[in-house]
Parts: C-alpha cells; sequence; structure tokens
C-alpha cells in the first residue's frame, strides 16, 4: 500500500471550502508546494489552483481538492494538513514526518 502524500484534518477541510467559497469562480481547489527561503532551508507555499498542471498529484479529501506540486511531493510524503486558530492568530500547519528541523518561528523546515 502507497503512502498518501497529504492528509487533511477536519479543521484545514473546512478552512478550505471557506477559502474557496470566497475565491474566484475559476478556482478548483488549492495548491501546495515548497520552496527554499527561509531560516531553516524550505518553506510551504499555498495558492489557488485555477487548473491542474503536467504531473501534479491531485488530492480529494472531505470534500476539497488538493493540488501538489510534483517537485514538492517527495517532501510532503505523509504529511498531515490542519488548520489552527487561536486568539491572535490563524495559519495552516503542517506536520510532516520528513522533517529533521524547524525554525523557531514554525515558518520554514529542513528535511
Amino acid at each position: 500500500m502507497t503512502k498518501q502524500i497529504l492528509k487533511l484534518s477536519n479543521n484545514a477541510a473546512l478552512r478550505i471550502k471557506e477559502i474557496l467559497s470566497k475565491a474566484e469562480k475559476s478556482a478548483i481547489g488549492v495548491r501546495v508546494g515548497v520552496r527554499s527561503g527561509g531560516c531553516a532551508g524550505m518553506s510551504y507555499v499555498m495558492e489557488y489552483a485555477n487548473d491542474i498542471k503536467p504531473n501534479e498529484e491531485v488530492i480529494e479529501d472531505r470534500g476539497v481538492k488538493v493540488l501538489i506540486d510534483p517537485k514538492a511531493i517527495i517532501y510532503l510524503l505523509g504529511t498531515e494538513m490542519d488548520f489552527k486558530k487561536d486568539k491572535f492568530s490563524s495559519q495552516f500547519i503542517f506536520k510532516n514526518p520528513n522533517e529533521t528541523e524547524r525554525c523557531g518561528c514554525g515558518e520554514s523546515f529542513k528535511v
């Protein structure tokens, strides 16, 4: 059995549905990727997805569509995406078993 690249928590799925309900009608889901940067070397990137690009993985979970940038698959394998809201902030949290280090502010990671 292959490991799912990305799983969504209930909170993450609800927040994505909320975001998409306010997006342009052309948005079909959200795209998740990683890029170089941050104090630990890599950071997560999210954006609206209006189409499916070649070689992207498409994950449909809890009623939402998440597209995974093919260059990010190796870094995200087995990750759970959650959404956390508290008194002062709200943010998506990536619980990634591939991380070996995370910066103090939580914005970047290393594998």
